[in-house]
């Protein structure tokens, strides 16, 4: 199992929540509420942040199939979502195909199913559904597979909602003089072929995303949802500014000592208790315009 990316994901969670656009998710909610049940697709699942943000945000009849390429990701969505429901008040119960929960008027059926979201994308995983979504995923496709998913999804007349797509921004309090090349290197390492689709849309995502949504005919509303990472945050700082320089270290070796020296200023800081940071991220909504 890939222990450091699920660690990664438990530590995250309650920023990517507290960033998210609520207006947003008030908007597909309502849009679905001509539902009995709400049919919901949520792709690239990981251990299953998206499912336990959204379930007490939409109507409360639902049916999820969550997608993910990792079994081990998938592995820990049970026992998450148990402990997060529990402390919530619900009910959960295994079932033949995944678990239930129930309580406070909830009735919420979940399937995990392992599979790679690499193209074609199978458009039998989208037919059914009312709501295609994801978390943290559209900065890793390609504009083809952008295309392809808002066909699938107008083909099904499913609503879409993709939050947390990283936009190529961030910055760090204090400041530091490399700190516009280290975010550059990122962002070129964002462009890398992630196995799905082909070379990644990285901080080109959103408007790519935005231009593939409208082009298939939808209404399509954007908010931003950046990371505010304040002092207190240190073990989060650290994984984020060790990631930074690894992906920066790939694209650029011969600058090794530059960045290493970075990074160790930046750890500076943050064993310090002053180091603050930002990350750029949009949430996009759409669903298919009226005829």
């Amino acid at each position: 199992m890939d222990e450091a990316l699920a660690h990664w994901l438990r530590l995250r969670e309650a920023t990517d929540w507290a960033s998210r656009s609520g207006s947003l998710t008030r908007d597909i909610a309502t849009h679905l509420g001509s539902h009995d049940t709400v049919h919901i697709l949520d792709l690239a699942t990981g251990t299953g942040s998206n499912l336990r943000y959204l379930v007490e945000r939409l109507p409360p009849r639902q049916r999820w199939l969550l997608v993910d390429r990792s079994p081990d990701l998938l592995s820990l969505v049970y026992d998450r979502t148990t402990a997060w429901a529990r402390a919530r008040g619900y009910a959960v119960r295994p079932t033949p195909d995944g678990f239930a929960l129930e309580g406070n008027g909830l009735d919420c059926l979940v399937a995990p199913r392992q599979m790679d979201l690499n193209l074609p994308l199978d458009s039998l995983l989208f037919s059914g559904r009312h709501l295609v979504t994801g978390s943290a995923i559209l900065d890793l496709v390609s504009e083809s597979w952008l295309r392809e998913l808002a066909s699938c999804c107008r083909d099904a007349g499913a609503a879409a909602l993709f939050a947390l797509t990283y936009n190529g921004g961030s910055s760090f309090m204090p400041l530091e003089p490399e700190d516009d090349l280290l975010r550059d290197l990122l962002n070129a390492h964002q462009l890398r072929d992630k196995g799905l689709g082909g070379p990644a849309t990285g901080p080109a995502a959103h408007a790519t995303a935005e231009a593939a949504f409208g082009d298939a005919g939808y209404v399509v509303q954007a908010a931003s949802s950046d990371w505010v990472i304040d002092t207190t945050q240190r073990e989060f700082q650290e994984l984020l500014i060790d990631g930074l320089a690894g992906a920066a270290l790939e694209q650029r070796a011969d600058l090794a000592g530059t960045i290493k020296s970075w990074l160790a200023r930046r750890q500076g800081h943050i064993e310090n208790g002053r180091s603050q940071a930002v990350v750029g991220h949009y949430d996009l909504a759409a669903w298919p315009a009226p005829h």
